[in-house]
């Protein structure tokens, strides 16, 4: 190692470059620029692979852990059985969120979660996100195609027309799923550069998105 750096010195004073002073901190900054700039570039990727891969992480890991303990409640192993009690117990839970006496308790539930900060912004965005798919109101039933510019267009879906709170009447909020992903971007945009498509099913339009344009629109 040694005799590399000497020999790169020997060869730098052959060509007159003097080390001395500013001029050797000035080449130390040109060395070290481009890797400082690819170390963020990496770290960025890294923490945004984070934000993807550590929910749905621990999602599956919370998941098979409670299927793992109902697999454990009957002393005879039964395949399958803590999946059965699974979708048993939010059919359950379902049915009492719906009944006049237990609405009290589920809703002094949500008031005590919506104190607790962060968590309630995580529930709330859950909540939400499950209610647009499987909920009394859901959102992406309304499947539009929004004209970006003169020969580009983009498929999403309305989440909001009415933004008064905003005050902004002319404005609807278009949501535009990511291709092979689960994530998207929220549009406000003109009410007339939006059509909604109703020759086809919300449904479709979300696989199509969602595959990149490979899965063909009406097909099962």
């Amino acid at each position: 190692m040694i005799f590399f750096v000497g020999r790169f010195f020997v060869y730098c004073n052959s060509l007159n470059v003097s080390f001395t002073g500013t001029a050797f901190v000035n080449l130390f900054s040109i060395t070290t620029l481009p890797m400082a700039f690819a170390y963020k570039r990496i770290l960025r990727y890294f923490f945004r692979g984070l934000l993807f891969v550590v929910p749905i992480a621990l999602t599956v890991y919370v998941i098979l852990l409670f299927i793992q303990f109902l697999d454990g409640i009957l002393p005879i192993p039964v395949p399958g059985l803590g999946i059965l009690i699974m979708l048993a117990f939010i059919t359950f839970v379902g049915y009492l969120a719906g009944m006049f006496i237990t609405r009290p308790l589920f809703e002094e539930f949500e008031r005590w979660v919506f104190k607790i900060p962060l968590v309630n912004i995580l529930y709330t965005s859950i909540k939400d996100l499950m209610s647009a798919f499987v909920g009394d109101k859901k959102k992406f039933n309304t499947p539009v195609i929004v004209k970006l510019s003169e020969n580009v267009s983009r498929l999403g879906f309305i989440t909001q027309d009415n933004l008064t709170v905003l005050q902004e009447e002319d404005l609807v909020a278009i949501y535009f799923p990511h291709s092979y992903n689960f994530s998207g971007n929220l549009f406000l945009v003109p009410r007339e550069n939006v059509r909604i498509l109703k020759n086809v099913k919300s449904a479709d339009v979300m696989k199509f998105i969602v595959s990149g344009g490979v899965s063909h629109l009406g097909q099962d």
